[in-house]
Parts: structure tokens; sequence; C-alpha cells
């Protein structure tokens, strides 16, 4: 029987990565993509320069890796048995997503992304396509239960629902840091029925 492969380099230390990770949200929500250099984030996580770029080869790649860490943070969603408590949990999320520390760093990525490609698309796969699969989710049910009929374009709906959450907290002139949790999640109440009525929901009118 042939010998396994000598094992190379010490495994990753998942600890170190999620110190990284956070110094680099931290130092995000502080100095913004522009102030935000790998010598700084090394630094807060207290390791070396070395050691970052053992992981992320430039501060591109560590800024969308902090981003897509976070996104995979924003916790489960159940179903809660009816369309408009889905709706409801969606929105809210958004909402709560896009206000506080949390809020105003995607407002600064968003900036950046205006100019930089790459970071665009990576928002893109980090933010928006989990909504657009959580909406299929949600739209799956509901044609299931008989709430709403089959819809042609589910990640239109996706759109629409996060849309004007975002609408409401990255450019509106108040600070999203500035908006307490529940001006957050009653701005989304507000956007529900008229999501629900696009949506074709019954009893909408």
């Amino acid at each position: 029987m042939p010998e396994s492969a000598p094992h190379r380099g010490r495994p990753r230390d998942a600890a170190r990565d999620r110190a990284l990770l956070e110094a680099t949200l931290a130092v995000l929500a502080e100095s913004g993509y522009g102030g935000l250099t790998t010598a700084t984030v090394a630094a807060r996580a207290g390791v070396s320069t070395a050691t970052l770029y053992r992981r992320w080869s430039s501060k591109e790649e560590l800024v969308i890796a902090a981003v897509s860490a976070y996104a995979g943070d924003l916790g489960d969603h159940p179903d809660t048995g009816s369309l408009e408590g889905d709706l409801r949990d969606l929105l809210r999320d958004k909402a709560v997503a896009l206000t506080g520390t949390s809020g105003q760093l995607i407002r600064t990525l968003i900036g950046e992304a205006a100019h930089n490609d790459a970071l665009a698309v990576s928002l893109t796969d980090a933010l928006m396509k989990p909504v657009r699969r959580r909406v299929d989710d949600i739209v799956r049910r509901a044609v299931a239960r008989g709430d709403i009929a089959p819809l042609a374009d589910s990640d239109l709906v996706g759109d629409l629902v996060i849309g004007p959450v975002v609408s409401l907290f990255t450019l509106a002139p108040v600070p999203p840091d500035h908006v307490p949790v529940d001006e957050a999640t009653a701005a989304a109440d507000r956007l529900l029925p008229f999501v629900m009525r696009a949506m074709g929901a019954k009893g909408t009118g």
C-alpha cells in the first residue's frame, strides 16, 4: 500500500482568519475603503502582515472575504408558514443589516464599487445573490400554498424586495449608523403591503 503524501505546512488557523476578517470590518467602518491598509488590519488583529498575505494576496481580496463572511453571518430564515410572515422577516432583516455599523460599511463599499468593477461583482455575489436565493425559497413556498400564482422571474422579485430597502437607508441623508433598529423595522413593515401587492398576494387588492 503506497505511503500517503506528506502534509505540507501548518493547517489554517480558523480563529486567526476570523480575527483578520473582523479587524477588516472594523477598520473599514472607521476609515473607509481608501483608508484601509493591510498593515493596519494585521496590527488590529495582532498578527504580522506576512500572516495576512499568506491568506489573501491583496487588500481587495481581503475586503471581499470580509464582506462574504459578514453576509454569511446574517442568520437563518425559517419558514414562517405564510408569505406575509416570510416577507416581513426578510424586509426586517435587510433593513437592520443596512443600518447601524453594518449599514455604514455597506454604504462605504457601494461607493467604492462605483469605480471598482471587481469589488462590484463581489458585492453582488456576497450581498445580492443570498437575497435572491432566499426570495426564490419564499416564492416557491408561497406558490405551493396557493398564496400567489407562479412567477416568471423571481430574480426580479428579489430586486423588488431589496431595492426599496437599499434606497431608504443607503441613499438617505441620515447616516445608516444613526438609524435605530426600531425605526429600521418600522420602515420595513411599511414596505410590506406594497411588496405583497406587487407579488400578486391574495387579499391585498
